[in-house]
């Protein structure tokens, strides 16, 4: 996988908040959260706990890992598997991005320490592939150790996670966001390679073609074009690009024009003529047709539906 490729996944994310909070728990104890639209971190300072996701294997952290959780995917966060659970909104009933909070959860049992967070952005403008990532990755200590900017990052934000001085809302923004970058950078990396994502980005051939789509979506891209640009004939790269992505070319095409023609609807003035041609449409009809059919409304409601009230 490529930086560039990364870079493409990730910045249309446009992260816009984060709540953190601190948890001291003492076993027994257990929490269940339903899946949220923000990516979330748990990051353990001491002591142990397990994770746990519908369809998955219980995923057991000790001090120093980290799990990333890119979709916000509900899951179960206890001492050991299978524990009975409190819902988290009645530990946490409301959490705005730019607050922090602590909880403490008491019990006869071992203790263990926590920071979490969760990074806000809107998730129609996530990537079509980074929709596809696994919904956690889990670095441990011993990989944290071999990432000495994330593993800074983390200790800093532990240390100084409540700090009520100018600015820490940006600063914890902005903290938080690196250590997202980091751990997603480092947990692709370490992800096994048969898992779908990592496979495409890794491909010699569907990754250069993702990161023409991702950087280049406004060129007249046909399925020949983007076969030529893989390397490969029409009817192999079409097939290898629907296994390891999971869709055909062209829809993972129009998914990313559509992403950043709501972006140009929602953050700019310019007329609908001018985002047409910004995202690869030479016709205002079709790009009208078009994002309709995506997104179930015209470009002038969608742009009027984000409006701020007068």
């Amino acid at each position: 996988m490529t930086d560039d490729l990364l870079s493409e996944l990730l910045a249309p994310l446009r992260l816009e908040g984060v709540f953190h909070s601190r948890w001291t728990a003492r076993a027994p104890w257990g929490v269940a959260g339903e899946g949220e639209d923000c990516a979330l971190i748990h990051y353990v300072q001491a002591g142990t706990c397990t994770i746990e996701l519908p369809g998955h294997e219980p995923v057991r952290l000790a001090a120093g890992d980290v799990a990333v959780f890119p979709h916000g995917t509900a899951h179960r966060v206890a001492d050991a598997p299978g524990r009975a659970t409190v819902p988290l909104e009645s530990l946490l009933p409301v959490r705005p991005p730019g607050v922090a909070r602590t909880v403490r959860i008491d019990g006869p049992g071992a203790e263990t320490t926590m920071l979490c967070c969760g990074l806000h952005y809107d998730a129609a403008a996530a990537a079509p592939l980074y929709r596809a990532l696994p919904p956690v990755l889990v670095l441990d200590r011993a990989a944290l150790a071999g990432q000495p900017l994330l593993a800074g990052t983390l200790a800093g934000l532990a240390g100084e996670w409540d700090q009520a001085a100018p600015g820490q809302g940006l600063v914890a923004l902005r903290a938080f966001e690196l250590a997202f970058v980091l751990a997603l950078r480092a947990a692709l990396g370490s992800l096994a390679a048969g898992e779908p994502v990592l496979r495409a980005l890794r491909h010699s051939a569907v990754g250069p073609a993702l990161l023409a789509v991702h950087r280049r979506f406004a060129e007249p891209w046909t399925l020949e074009r983007l076969a030529a640009e893989a390397g490969l004939s029409r009817s192999a790269f079409a097939a290898a690009f629907r296994e390891l992505v999971g869709e055909t070319p062209m829809r993972h095409l129009t998914a990313r024009r559509m992403q950043e023609a709501a972006r140009l609807l929602a953050e700019t003035p310019l007329p609908h003529h001018a985002i047409a041609r910004r995202v690869g449409y030479r016709s205002d009809v079709g790009f009208h047709l078009a994002f309709k059919q995506w997104y179930g409304t015209t470009p002038g409601d969608y742009r009027r539906a984000g409006e701020p009230a007068r």
